[in-house]
């Protein structure tokens, strides 16, 4: 029992390796129409790459390493830090609509049980800070949503710079504002009010702050509710930035799956201007996050404009999963070939020249026929009295490898 419990797991993981392929295949198709090329980057890192940089990534969460030479190292926590430092050091006059994508795995200290590996797939945008690229950012988000077959879901589009020139015009502390935030995160109304009152802000800009948790829905009702606050101009050319991207986003004809959520306060603080979202129905995390975060480059000596997002493809799975839109995975063997000791020669070669045509062969002694479970599209058996291919059943006999060809192509061509 225990072995046919072992082998059923082992069967199960195959399939979910397989269908996760399939879908990390659509993402990477789909990046590619964009115009993105694939990057990596190393699975490890200097620890003080991370360490001395502000608003980053939490060093606790990291998992560090020591390396022979006594260097820290940390596993590979973020991917558009690296990403950022790589562009850095490229000659600036390259540095103009660079597009990159990528697949890799990221490391974290887990919490709630969760693995503290994680795969993401994204995409980076550098040299260009205008909204129409924004907009296009998005749209590729949200264009890569349907190609994975999910219709019920919504993007969040937030501005990080929002609730940064709010907050300039007081003179509150760095763990003040830490506090207010963690308020606007958890939607913890009560506590926000009750903590608002006791620190010193004019009360009109503390109604703003105290109302942002309710700036969520749809984008033009947003807007409308901001407008009654009496704004300053910084804090007005902040939220110009988010109509001009919704404006052009409305070229795309998404309008329907948008919202705007001037609450959305994501933990990288690198993010400095736009900054989204998306969700799936049914489940309770984003499977897609992203933002605009143009001074994170200088931070290692250069300013480039830079927006970019990652999918959690693990969520993505299993969103994938509870929508029921993973396919059985299909045999990716072609051709079961069978062969006698008389045969032996001619058989090999031609399963060597079938793989050379593209098709998936796998090639056994005859015996083995008997005891074999493998699934394939034909099996093909060759002995000395007699070649024969079946396939739907139905059994044909040829001479030699070109009547084979002619009997695989017969059938490709006839569906």
């Amino acid at each position: 029992m225990h072995s046919l419990v072992n082998n059923h797991y082992r069967a199960d993981q195959i399939e979910r390796f397989q269908q996760r392929e399939e879908l990390i295949s659509k993402l990477k198709h789909r990046f590619k129409t964009y115009g993105y090329k694939q990057i990596q980057t190393s699975a490890f890192e200097k620890y003080d790459m991370y360490a001395t940089k502000t608003g980053i990534v939490n060093t606790e969460d990291m998992i560090k390493i020591i390396d022979a030479s006594g260097e820290v190292l940390v596993l590979r926590p973020d991917i558009t830090i690296p990403l950022t430092q790589w562009m850095t050091n490229k000659n600036q006059l390259t540095v103009k609509h660079d597009r990159y994508f990528y697949v890799m795995d990221v490391f974290r200290h887990a919490q709630w049980n969760e693995q503290k590996e994680r795969t993401q797939a994204g995409i980076e945008y550098f040299g260009d800070s205008s909204p129409t690229v924004d907009a296009e950012v998005i749209a590729l988000a949200i264009h890569t949503l349907h190609d994975c077959g999910f219709s019920d879901y919504k993007i969040e589009i937030g501005h990080a710079g929002f609730f940064k020139a709010l907050i300039s015009q007081t003179s509150l502390s760095t763990t003040e504002i830490t506090n207010i935030q963690r308020f606007i995160q958890s939607k913890n109304l009560a506590e926000m009010t009750a903590y608002l009152e006791s620190l010193t802000i004019d009360e009109p800009l503390k109604t703003a702050i105290r109302n942002i948790p309710f700036l969520y829905g749809q984008p033009q009702s947003v807007i409308n509710e901001i407008n009654q606050y009496g704004l300053d101009n910084e804090v007005k050319a902040e939220l110009q930035k988010l109509i001009d991207v919704y404006t052009n986003l409305q070229a795309y004809d998404l309008s329907e799956d948008i919202v705007f959520n001037l609450g959305l306060i994501n933990d990288m603080d690198y993010y400095s201007d736009i900054i989204f979202q998306g969700f799936i129905n049914q489940i309770g995390r984003p499977v897609v996050m992203g933002g605009r975060y143009d001074n994170l480059g200088d931070q290692f000596g250069t300013h480039i404009p830079a927006i970019g997002f990652a999918f959690d493809v693990d969520l993505l799975i299993h969103a994938a999963s509870q929508h029921h839109l993973l396919s059985e995975p299909e045999s990716s063997i072609d051709i079961c070939l069978y062969y006698d000791t008389n045969t032996q020669q001619e058989a090999v070669a031609a399963a060597f020249h079938l793989r050379n045509q593209g098709y998936s062969v796998i090639s056994f002694p005859k015996e083995t026929s008997e005891t074999a479970t493998i699934q394939a599209t034909w099996e093909i058996m060759y002995t000395e009295n007699v070649y024969t291919a079946a396939v739907d059943n139905q059994i044909y006999q040829f001479k030699n490898f070109v009547d084979l060809q002619g009997l695989l192509q017969a059938k490709k061509e006839n569906g």
